[in-house]
């Protein structure tokens, strides 16, 4: 005799029985649009510079960084987010080149703008921790400690010189105290309230931005614990959250993504702004690293990685794969 509402009569395999019916039910899909490709560009190079830790990825050159954007609006995703490498002689300990109009950053948002004006949003990394000598996200005081409130008028400087060179958003990644709202003022006072501000709301001090320091040549000494936030914690994530809308912030994001799909998805269900996550360069390290050796199946692993930040909440992804993903999604 058939039971209903439960084995044999109920069986949750029917909806998986071929391709085309797990695609109808599928709960989550990606989709070009949800993507952010993040790209490096480096100063005084005439070839893009391979990323050893990160197969595929390079710093690159003026020349092949417009090329990368125009492939990112042919695949159809939606923005780019531009990280500056400076020559080391020019970096120092204010990270000056972060604010020069002819740095390294702004000539590259230049650049991008120009080639794709507005069919691809362009997005700036707002820190300081590229341009300084000592690696930090911000100014230090005599006693070798970052000085909140002097680099909050410095992020301020930035913001406008940013606006100025053309990006759509910028992206605070510092931790610091404030610094939406420093921002927010600093862009508003020079008539840009257009420019979006993508806010780093919970970005946790973790061993996965290794390979990020490679890439961005990076300086530091010591560590970013003070400033970051510690993995063991989740509600101060929203408090920052809290603090970030606040001052206003237009987008928020959980840095990295897949060993804090809990805090995304705490973040997603407490807000109404769009919510992003960044799968950082130790999580594209890994995979790509076991797929060389032929653990796993790189793309499958890639898709069903990307699938699981979606569905923890992300409604934009900042991936290194967001290229590559959104040419196969289409």
């Amino acid at each position: 005799m058939t039971k209903y509402g439960s084995f044999p009569g109920t069986r949750p395999r029917r909806l998986r029985t071929s391709p085309v019916m797990r695609r109808m039910v599928a709960e989550t899909r990606l989709h070009p649009a949800d993507l952010i490709l993040p790209a490096f560009v480096r100063e005084g190079v005439s070839e893009p510079v391979p990323i050893t830790a990160m197969p595929g990825v390079v710093q690159h050159t003026r020349d092949s960084l417009k090329k990368a954007a125009l492939e990112a609006v042919e695949a159809g995703i939606s923005g780019i987010m531009l990280f500056g490498v400076p020559e080391e002689a020019k970096k120092d300990g204010l990270g000056t080149a972060g604010t020069d109009p002819d740095g390294i950053l702004q000539v590259a948002l230049r650049d991008v703008r120009a080639e794709v004006g507005d069919d691809l949003l362009v997005m700036s990394d707002l820190c300081l921790d590229e341009f300084t000598d000592h690696g930090h996200c911000g100014v230090l005081d005599a006693e070798g400690r970052v000085d909140n409130d002097a680099t909050l008028e410095r992020y301020a400087e930035m913001a406008q010189v940013q606006a100025d060179a053309g990006a759509h958003v910028v992206g605070p990644s510092g931790m610091m105290d404030g610094q939406i709202g420093v921002i927010r003022d600093a862009l508003d006072q020079i008539g840009r309230e257009d420019v979006a501000i993508l806010a780093y709301t919970a970005k946790y001090s973790s061993a996965f931005y290794g390979p990020f320091r490679e890439a961005v040549g990076s300086s530091l000494t010591g560590d970013r614990k003070t400033y970051q936030q510690d993995p063991a914690n989740w509600r101060e994530s929203l408090r920052e959250l809290e603090l970030d809308l606040a001052e206003g912030a237009d987008m928020v994001m959980v840095k990295p993504a897949g060993p804090y799909l809990d805090i995304l998805a705490r973040v997603a269900d407490a807000v109404d702004v769009p919510v992003a996550a960044y799968q950082i360069s130790g999580e594209y390290a890994m995979i790509e690293a076991a797929a060389e050796k032929g653990w796993l199946d790189r793309d499958r692993a890639v898709f069903e990685t990307l699938t699981g930040i979606k569905r923890a909440g992300a409604r934009t992804i900042l991936t290194y794969w967001a290229t590559e993903v959104a040419q196969k999604l289409r």
